[in-house]
């Protein structure tokens, strides 16, 4: 059975649906989202009603971001963060206010149904953000650090790559899983437009937030798929640039 991760989607419902809709993948394939489907482009409230409808007919998993809590906590408590509104929370704003109640409802349904994380029988972790305790994310004092730490990318990044993974100061985080596939921290800011693989971590996120595409990955064969330049889809806005 395939299995494909899906990067961060940030309002761009254009961009999701190209990625889904142009490549024929096997009916019973496994899709994991690792949330931010919300926040940047025109859309999101497009996305999330599109990504309901697509898991009644898929096999869905759906991770929760950061700034997916950020909408949630606006749609069910009325808190505008002001750093989430700079960062894209205002034009989730915009797009919501186009639902009826009902509608919102079912969307404040699928935020609080979203996984911190997901751990597949191949030993393979599926994160938004990363994790800090050397346990494993089960054991984060905070349960949010799943979907807000850099740190484990940053880590890796800076990881000499002749080190062994039997090296006593090899970090004992990567040593849990076999794989780890994150988004969160575009990989455009390290200069790279495709899904980047350091040490055992995979980052899918190509940024489509900015100037990037979104991208779709198979667990496996470490296939790539891309949509256009998410910016060219939506060419009258900004997104979180």
């Amino acid at each position: 059975m395939k299995t494909v991760v899906i990067g961060d989607i940030h309002g761009g419902y254009k961009a999701l649906k190209q990625l889904l809709e142009s490549n024929n993948l096997p009916e019973n394939t496994n899709y994991i989202f690792l949330g931010d489907y919300v926040d940047g482009w025109s859309e999101s409230a497009e996305v999330i009603t599109y990504l309901i409808a697509f898991s009644k007919n898929n096999n869905c998993v759906f991770l929760r971001g950061n700034h997916d809590e950020l909408l949630y906590n606006f749609l069910k408590f009325g808190d505008k963060n002001p750093v989430w509104i700079k960062h894209g929370g205002e034009t989730s704003i915009k797009s919501y206010a186009k639902l009826s109640e009902a509608e919102k409802q079912l969307h404040l349904q699928f935020f609080e149904n979203l996984v911190n994380y997901h751990i597949d029988s191949a030993n393979r972790l599926f994160v938004h953000a990363g994790f800090t305790n050397q346990l494993g994310p089960e054991h984060e004092y905070y349960a949010n650090m799943v979907y807000w730490d850099r740190t484990l990318w940053e880590m890796v990044c800076a990881l000499d790559p002749s080190i062994s993974m039997d090296d006593d100061t090899y970090p004992k985080r990567l040593k849990l899983f076999n794989e780890i596939f994150i988004g969160h921290t575009p990989v455009t800011r390290l200069g790279k437009d495709k899904p980047l693989n350091i040490a055992n971590v995979w980052n899918v996120d190509t940024g489509a937030a900015f100037k990037g595409k979104l991208a779709m990955l198979d667990v496996d064969t470490k296939e790539t798929w891309q949509s256009e330049p998410v910016y060219k889809l939506y060419s009258n806005e900004k997104g979180r640039n």
